[in-house]
């Protein structure tokens, strides 16, 4: 059997991190996702966190959740990428599909009056009303991405693992501008 030798969404042995100015992009390799619909008349099973409602997102017990539509969430595992993380989540009445593969997760770190700014010229998102704790699903350079604000200085921004390449380069290239601008 061939060796295989896993990479990370960007194509190399480690993930890729980059800071500028005072923005710091990194790549997060270990985010393990898995999707959560309830089937009619399930109940969602006991994550050791409250479900989300639209437009949000929720952490604790070591997982985070956000709202992807009705009775629909995205499942975090920080982590956890390398586990069976839909396995976790098996529950009757739920219908769960592994998600870690087919998508690249980008963390933004930065104070906060430079992440809004660059919040502000990556999506079409109002950053005075995107608080800690707000996901969405958005528009970005022509693809369809998630946007999570983790807390005042952190936002994750999802998008599928075959525009790993295309996220980045428009993550930089914002930074850099905005740095420019500075």
């Amino acid at each position: 059997m061939t060796d295989l030798t896993p990479i990370c969404a960007l194509g190399a042995a480690v993930p890729q991190s980059r800071r500028i100015g005072a923005v710091t992009l990194t790549e997060n390799a270990e985010l393990g996702l898995a999707s959560l619909a309830l089937r009619r008349g399930g109940t969602a099973p006991d994550l050791g966190l409250a479900l989300p409602g639209p437009g949000g997102w929720a952490e604790g017990g070591g997982i985070a959740a956000f709202w992807t539509g009705p009775d629909q969430w995205m499942v975090e595992f920080p982590g956890r990428a390398a586990e069976d993380v839909a396995a976790l989540l098996a529950a009757p009445g739920c219908s769960v599909t592994e998600q870690t593969d087919g998508f690249v997760a980008f963390e933004i770190q930065a104070p906060e009056p430079a992440l809004l700014a660059l919040l502000s010229k990556l999506v079409n998102v109002d950053p005075a009303r995107f608080g800690p704790g707000a996901a969405t699903r958005t528009g970005f350079h022509h693809m369809s991405v998630f946007v999570i604000r983790r807390a005042a200085d952190r936002l994750a921004l999802l998008g599928m693992r075959s525009a790993a390449g295309t996220i980045w380069h428009a993550l930089v290239e914002a930074a850099e501008r905005q740095e420019e601008m500075a």
